[in-house]
């Protein structure tokens, strides 16, 4: 597993400390929950995630990408 070192607004910071507190769960799950909601995700499954779009349209490289692109915007929107 990787470590990272973030700098964060104070406010932030507390902010982040207080609900890790009253829920429970570590800072870096909430982290971690966070980027996976926002989309975040490694070259291996954004190419899995074209692969299977393109599988299921019937569609070329280019709709496929396209298709998966649109599909992780409106995700993270």
């Amino acid at each position: 597993m990787s470590r990272l070192t973030i700098t964060l607004d104070d406010e932030l910071h507390r902010a982040l400390k207080e609900t890790s507190a009253r829920q429970g769960r570590s800072i870096n799950k909430i982290i971690e929950e966070s980027l996976h909601m926002r989309g975040i995700k490694s070259m291996d499954d954004a190419r899995q995630l074209v692969a299977r779009a393109r599988s299921q349209a019937n569609c070329s490289e280019e709709e496929a990408m396209a298709l998966s692109t649109e599909e992780t915007r409106a995700f993270r929107n």
